[in-house]
């Protein structure tokens, strides 16, 4: 029966002290601040009766987040939470937590070159139209993580880029942290994001719905198991994981390279095989040094699963690499149906860019 495996980032068998205050606290250890349930799963938030002895449990008051970070079925963990496999955002700032290998492996498939900084940003969505012949295609996508380089850039240089006149944006860049420089009388925008930019996607399972009466739904088993009693937890739903990815991996990989720029897809090895083994694409012989088209990066458990105490570190990176088809203008088929419908062009990109914050620089 399905069982959960991590909780609050550590496996549920640790009784060490570190596993039980961030439990008490509900804390998210990858992100160092309390859980917030993986970002969009709000439904598995659990509200406490007053007096309970899951309020009595926690040091926060009213509800917790279902921290499950990921199940074990059989001897595969699966992951269930994105946060479990990567952390880009603000909470990271100048302090890597247990993602050393996913993250550093990350950056230097990106390929920028050292001493770059680096802007992050989190949940950029994009949302343009454009009329090809007579059809009105529509392009909208929300990206994880869009990672680019910064450097000081003039006004007239920045108008360029996001196709917006300096009286529109100007706005815009001073709420969002943006400094300026006056640098031989040329007013410049300093750490401005430009260059090849890098979309990060993760992709984690998804769990099947579970059955309250039997009490094997996330937020069921989560109260069960966090208690010290007896649960099962729902089932992966393995079609639907492989549904939302296919739906977007190639959009988002096309894209990106319209952009000059790559996407890299962060995965789970028990995800990519469970694609290589039910699709007629082997992503495990596209094993690469170098990105490319579209790109996959797999991080595994390996033999640290069996570890009864602490954080589990992933390991065992690889990279799968490999080319997209062109595009035959004048050959449709049903293939097109998970391919581009329109290209944004990249002056939009670094016009949302500026429209936020990042939460994150890295320096290489």
């Amino acid at each position: 029966m399905p069982k959960i495996f991590e909780v609050f980032g550590y496996p549920l068998k640790d009784k060490s002290a570190k596993a039980a205050a961030c439990r008490c606290s509900a804390t998210c250890p990858f992100m160092g601040v309390p859980c917030d349930g993986g970002g969009n799963r709000y439904l598995s938030n659990l509200k406490f009766k007053e007096g309970s002895e899951l309020q009595n449990f926690f040091s926060v008051k009213d509800a917790v987040p279902a921290g499950v970070c990921s199940i074990q079925i059989q001897d595969t963990s699966w992951i269930v939470c994105p946060r479990r496999l990567l952390v880009l955002g603000k909470e990271q700032i100048n302090k890597i937590r247990y993602q050393d290998e996913v993250h550093n492996l990350l950056i230097s498939k990106a390929n920028y070159p050292k001493g770059t900084l680096l802007g992050v940003w989190t949940e950029v969505k994009i949302k343009h139209t454009e009329k090809i012949g007579t059809i009105i295609k529509s392009f909208d996508y929300t990206f994880d993580y869009i990672v680019a380089p910064l450097k000081r850039t003039n006004k007239d240089q920045v108008q360029i880029a996001t196709g917006t006149p300096w009286e529109k944006i100007k706005g815009n860049l001073a709420r969002n942290g943006y400094t300026t420089s006056l640098i031989n009388n040329e007013l410049c925008i300093d750490n401005f994001p430009c260059g090849p930019p890098t979309i990060i996607e993760i992709m984690t399972s998804s769990t099947s719905g579970g059955n309250k009466s039997k009490r094997t739904t996330i937020p069921n088993a989560f109260e069960d198991a966090i208690l010290g009693k007896e649960h099962t937890a729902p089932g992966i739903n393995y079609r639907q994981v492989w549904a939302r990815m296919a739906s977007q991996l190639i959009v988002k990989s096309e894209i990106g390279k319209e952009w000059g720029g790559a996407t890299i897809w962060v995965l789970q090895d028990a995800l990519v095989d469970y694609i290589s083994n039910s699709t007629a694409l082997d992503i495990r012989n596209f094993l690469a040094k170098n990105i490319s088209d579209v790109n996959i990066l797999s991080f595994s458990y390996g033999s640290k699963m069996n570890a009864s105490k602490g954080v589990i570190e992933l390991h065992e990176g690889k990279l799968y690499a490999g080319p997209l088809r062109p595009i035959v203008k004048t050959e449709e088929s049903f293939q097109d149906i998970i391919r581009i419908p329109c290209s944004p062009p990249v002056e939009i990109l670094w016009k949302h860019l500026v429209e936020k914050k990042p939460v994150n620089f890295i320096k290489l």
